[in-house]
């Protein structure tokens, strides 16, 4: 992302924006907001401690591998702006570091998936993503600790000047858009955002269970999981649901050398996380997918039963790893087509939506926390036309079909 995309436009800078969500989303867009723009946006977060918040639960990766145009846009250009995120985001001297490492993402197929990484690959390519598929055999060259036992196809994301893949630290990259956010002069309140006032079809104010009355000209509702209530509250029911995902800590006996992010066919994944055998992995839930789970349950019957015969199936070494630590997480999922939705809340003219992301959120906030601040200070995008990601798509009933869903 080019440093032009920071430089101020002639906007009206006492626009009064409401952001409500001061995860990722929220803070990325009120940072570009007041960078480019001059407009000193209030977010409203009901929980300053971000327990519970998906931008401080998440395992945070980024990839290209995606299987539609404008998610492989969104994360190139997010990836460019986290690969300079000390620079773009320093306030003073202070340049925040997310720690990013790039060994890829590793995607395995069977017979009944090999088909759809060859052709994910051939619009990655169009796209200039760089991404390899590798045989059985070239993976064991490359990863000799790897069973490719029913695996005919890999999927790999290389490092390049434009293209890249592997993971950070949110909760790093959260505080930095968060901290240079209120650099540009954004309010970050502690409240919860229960209400609206709606005159001839606009926001007025926003209405805090506090009992609070936030003037605004524009609203954006970028609460992640909890974006549906409140989206209700302005007529539109937004297919966003708290869908909660377990996430485990394991020590094996050593390190994997070159060890990628792997994505293996049965659903489960796992990556390094530091360089002394220490792993991170998660797995779809078992059984129904149900909504609001409590986080304070991680399902260790799952890890047990499912998901550790898989590791060790997949990678022998495995079979004396054992457990150091878990969470629960909430994916903020869209039951319509799992990508996010962006863009105006139809109904309303001045409100805005940046949810539904179902896990990619983190790594797409610096593209879509700009493309917000484009679309709420000058009512159009710029840098990167963010239209396919828009709520039109679910009165036309046209979802936007990614297969490469984790």
């Amino acid at each position: 992302m080019s440093p032009d995309v920071l430089r101020n436009q002639q906007v009206d800078p006492s626009t009064k924006v409401v952001i409500i969500g001061g995860g990722v989303m929220g803070a990325a867009t009120a940072s570009f907001l007041g960078a480019r723009f001059g407009i000193r946006a209030t977010v409203l977060e009901r929980d300053a401690s971000y327990a519970r918040a998906s931008s401080a639960l998440s395992v945070c990766a980024i990839r290209q591998q995606f299987s539609t145009e404008i998610n492989i846009r969104i994360s190139q250009q997010s990836l460019a702006f986290y690969r300079d995120i000390g620079r773009l985001l320093a306030v003073g001297d202070d340049r925040p570091g997310i720690g990013l490492v790039e060994p890829g993402y590793l995607y395995l197929a069977t017979d009944a998936g090999a088909h759809v990484l060859a052709e994910n690959q051939a619009l990655q390519a169009q796209c200039s993503a760089a991404v390899a598929l590798l045989s059985p055999a070239e993976l064991l060259v490359r990863f000799p600790w790897l069973s490719v036992d029913q695996i005919v196809l890999g999927s790999l994301g290389l490092s390049t000047a434009t293209s890249g893949e592997g993971w950070f630290d949110g909760y790093s990259a959260l505080q930095a858009f968060r901290h240079h956010a209120i650099a540009q002069g954004a309010r970050f309140l502690e409240a919860e955002a229960v209400d609206f006032d709606v005159r001839d079809g606009a926001v007025q104010s926003v209405l805090t269970a506090q009992g609070e009355r936030v003037a605004a000209d524009a609203v954006l509702i970028a609460a992640g999981a909890w974006s549906s209530p409140i989206t209700a509250k302005l007529g539109f029911d937004l297919p966003v649901r708290a869908r909660k995902r377990d996430v485990f800590s394991l020590q094996a006996p050593g390190p994997l050398p070159g060890c990628p992010l792997v994505i293996d066919p049965s659903g489960f994944w796992f990556r390094p996380d530091g360089d002394a055998g220490q792993f991170l992995c998660g797995s779809p839930p078992r059984g129904d997918d149900v909504d609001d789970a409590p986080l304070d349950k991680v399902d260790h019957g799952l890890f047990n039963d499912w998901l550790w015969p898989r590791l060790a199936e997949r990678v022998p070494q495995f079979d004396e790893l054992r457990v150091t630590g878990s969470w629960a997480g909430y994916y903020e999922y869209n039951t319509f087509d799992q990508n996010g939705l962006v863009g105006r809340l139809p109904g309303v003219r001045n409100a805005f939506v940046a949810a539904g992301f179902s896990g990619h959120g983190l790594q797409q906030a610096p593209a879509v926390g700009l493309g917000m601040a484009e679309l709420i200070a000058t009512g159009s995008y710029g840098v990167l036309d963010l239209s396919p990601l828009g709520l039109e798509r679910i009165a036309a009933n046209a979802p936007l079909v990614e297969r490469n869903v984790i």
